[in-house]
């Protein structure tokens, strides 16, 4: 047995590289882009007005003074030029700075006179300095920066980036090939009537949709506890899948046959079991064919912690994303946990006025309890050199919500 970080170390060594792929724009959401994106040009590309309103040369301005009003400069066309440097031109927002003009003042600091046929206008209060209201070109970034490095999520800031320099498609991370397995005679389908002595499976679908999370379809596979079944199901997941992750049959039940008939499949075991609660019986291990499996006890709430704490990092990894965040909270009350194991305990998250990340102890009933979840925000992981864990200390928390 192992402890927690020999176990995730061990883990994040064996990260898959599974290639790249070109997608349209607009398909890119949550992948992980490969490919580094340079300005194409200044950000902003001119001397932008940010105001409705009026633009002139500040230097020109004086109490009371009336600016006559020479023509209108609408967003997105060429620039036009202040002819007379004592007068002003009607500008939008969005376009170009008028050649000659360096301040601009809304609308809402001016009121406008007719005199002699002629537009004027009058500031009701002064510009505060000279060059307000203008967005200077370059201020952002100049031509030729990196704007995106390759490794970063695609979120709807990056695709406006990228569509900002033209980019019709991207090179992102090709999506891993992942089979969700689950083994043992007491589940039955979701869509079926569980009799006395049976459960619905529910590990399948959490898995489901927490790599639904990360971008990850998956398949989903349940072999009842039969050796021969599990092996024939087993041996097939391993031809169309680079990963797979399993739920139950891997403790010390008469019927977990998970542990040896994947090493009779010619998966390699890199660990089986390690210094945790929940989640002890966790097993790792890859094939020849770099193939990687993790096989997780299947109580619901060790499943979901292992996935947190192992799985999720290991994929975000081989996606191309080099580091997971790590995130601390203050325990907001004590917590007792003798045997010398690394503790993951559920807790709900609230975030306070003076920047405060507290956890709120909602241990539940074991790691079978996973309607506990649902009153949770996290996992917090206390480590195994104490047993009493005190209000206002600070540890690790896996958030999952």
């Amino acid at each position: 047995m192992i402890d927690v970080e020999q176990a995730y170390e061990t883990v994040m060594q064996h990260v898959l590289s599974p290639g790249t792929e070109n997608l349209p724009l607009e398909k890119c959401q949550g992948k992980v882009l490969q490919e580094s994106i340079h300005a194409d040009r200044d950000f902003p590309p001119f001397d932008r007005v940010t105001m409705d309103g009026i633009a002139y040369r500040y230097d020109h301005v004086e109490e009371g003074e009336l600016l006559e009003v020479e023509s209108l400069l609408a967003a997105g066309v060429p620039p036009l030029t202040l002819q007379d440097e004592q007068a002003c031109m009607e500008v939008m927002t969005g376009a170009v700075c008028p050649v000659n003009a360096d301040t601009v003042t809304r609308y809402e600091d001016v009121e406008f006179i007719e005199k002699e046929g002629k537009k004027y206008a009058k500031f009701l209060e002064l510009p505060k300095k000279k060059g307000q209201n203008i967005h200077r070109q370059g201020l952002d970034e100049i031509e030729g920066t990196e704007l995106l490095a390759a490794g970063v999520v695609i979120g709807p800031a990056e695709i406006a980036v990228a569509a900002s320099v033209g980019k019709t498609q991207l090179k992102v991370s090709q999506s891993l090939h992942v089979g969700i397995i689950s083994t043992g005679d007491e589940l039955v389908g979701i869509d079926e009537k569980p009799k006395p002595y049976q459960i619905r499976r529910s590990n399948s679908y959490a898995l489901y949709a927490a790599l639904q999370q990360l971008g990850i379809t998956a398949s989903i596979y349940h072999f009842a506890d039969e050796k021969d079944i599990i092996r024939e199901g087993l041996g097939n997941a391993l031809t169309k899948h680079n990963v797979l992750i399993m739920s139950g049959g891997v403790s010390k039940g008469k019927k977990d046959y998970v542990p040896e008939v994947l090493e009779a499949l010619g998966v390699e075991k890199l660990f089986h079991r390690v210094k945790q609660k929940p989640g002890k019986p966790f097993w790792f291990g890859k094939s020849p064919r770099h193939k990687v499996v993790f096989a997780l006890p299947g109580n619901p709430v060790s499943t979901f912690m292992c996935f947190h704490r192992y799985v999720k990092p290991w994929i975000l990894a081989s996606m191309g994303i080099k580091e997971s965040k790590l995130y601390f909270a203050e325990l907001a009350g004590e917590i007792k946990f003798p045997p010398p194991l690394t503790y993951f305990t559920q807790v709900k998250l609230e975030s306070k006025t003076d920047g405060k990340l507290l956890a709120y102890p909602e241990e539940g009933q074991g790691s079978g309890d996973f309607a506990n979840l649902l009153a949770c925000d996290a996992f917090m992981q206390l480590p195994p050199e104490k047993e009493v864990f005190s209000s206002g200390e600070v540890y690790p928390v896996l958030i999952y919500r």
